[in-house]
């Protein structure tokens, strides 16, 4: 019988993954010639590095914005452009552990049907079946006859791509007439919604997910247990306030923020722009390691309100600006073919007149101002609520 776990890592004790944790963390920092830090929590207080930082610090210190990078065998360009490497030492991008819990091995042969072309979804998927000894057909995207006639012909057993792809590559073959032995999918990229992994179940295919992105690798993934994702042992993951590097309580909905453990290619408090949240406990599969409840939105958003942009970061503004404010929440509606912008303020005291003062200056626009009490604002990630109908 195969063994459960990719690594004992994935079992470990909290304490021994946050102590192993801030080693790699601190030598990484070493690295990059800042301070060590005495606990993970102190992460938070290095400055956040965003998508747009990252873009604009490449376009003046190509390729990479004057990170040091070491041991690259690829350079993968995505749209922006931006530009990410990439390096073929075993499982650079962590996929094995995913496809491993996915219930791939050395007796499958997947069908790689992510993008080789200038991005590195095929590549990260490659690495992944080779940590976990599998065999690879390098499909990538498209041509879906040939597809079918393929993975009839060399037997694929797995399947690896988005999550929408597979049930074309099916409906394919049934229409050709063709029996595929595919039995196991790994999918990212998209989501996969209940009823397409049911579609799945019912056609005999156990399929499980992935959160990755090309600049980090694997962040979390799915087990058998089906419960939340688990984060991979490779990454500190932090959830934080749209717009801000401030952690959110256990539960609550923010920003997905990715600091990676690779020497290769170091990337401290990382911005997914991605929202989630930490779930409680731990897996029944038995692996240790927290998990995220998956993909539950995007953190960027900006509005449009009367003609203006309004974006988390200045509503983050808002709330440092006030000692005594918690938490600040802007709805944008409609009154009278008008946009309203109202601002929710928690506060334990305060003039509305005061704050709204502060709302035109760091909002740039005037609003009405709500005061709220501590703790009474909901608590689902969202700093900007566009309430306006667009029917």
């Amino acid at each position: 019988m195969a063994d459960p776990y990719f690594d004992d890592l994935e079992t470990r004790s909290a304490d021994a993954r946050a102590a192993a944790q801030l080693d790699a963390l601190n030598a990484q920092l070493a690295h990059a010639g800042i301070k060590a830090l005495g606990s993970l929590e102190e992460l938070s207080q290095l400055p956040v590095l965003r998508k747009s930082d990252l873009t604009a610090a490449q376009k003046v210190q190509p390729p990479f914005g004057g990170i040091k990078v070491q041991n690259i065998s690829h350079v993968f360009q995505s749209p922006g452009p931006i530009y990410e490497p990439g390096g073929s030492g075993p499982d650079w991008f962590r996929m094995g552990r995913f496809l491993h819990a996915a219930g791939l091995g050395a007796e499958d042969t997947v069908q790689n049907c992510f993008g080789y072309h200038l991005t590195p979804a095929g590549h990260m998927f490659e690495s992944g079946a080779r940590a976990v000894g599998a065999k690879v057909l390098p499909a990538g995207v498209g041509q879906t006859e040939l597809q079918v006639t393929a993975a009839r012909d060399v037997g694929t057993t797995a399947y690896a791509g988005t999550p929408d792809y597979l049930k074309i590559i099916l409906e394919k073959a049934d229409e050709m007439g063709v029996t595929l032995g595919i039995t196991k999918a790994a999918v990212g990229g998209g989501a996969l919604f209940p009823s397409l992994r049911q579609y799945y179940v019912d056609r005999g295919i156990s399929c499980l997910q992935c959160y990755a992105t090309a600049d980090v690798g694997n962040i979390a993934y799915e087990s058998a247990a089906m419960e939340g994702m688990i984060l991979d042992e490779g990454v500190i993951v932090e959830i934080v306030t749209p717009g801000t590097g401030d952690p959110v309580a256990e539960g609550e909905v923010g920003e997905v923020i990715v600091t990676t453990l690779n020497f290769d290619y170091p990337l401290i408090r990382f911005a997914t722009g991605d929202m989630s949240a930490i779930m409680p406990g731990m897996s029944p599969c038995g692996r240790t390691n927290a998990r995220i409840k998956g993909w539950m939105g995007r953190a960027d958003q900006t509005t449009k309100i009367k003609g203006m942009f309004v974006r988390p970061e200045q509503v983050a503004a808002l709330v440092a600006h006030h000692d005594e404010v918690t938490k600040a929440r802007v709805i944008a509606t409609r009154a009278g073919e008008q946009d309203v912008m109202t601002v929710h303020i928690e506060s334990a005291g305060g003039d509305a007149d005061h704050y709204g003062q502060s709302v035109a200056d760091l909002l740039k626009l005037k609003g009405k101002v709500v005061i709220v009490e501590p703790g009474s604002l909901p608590k689902d990630g969202l700093v900007i609520e566009d309430q306006r109908s667009y029917d």
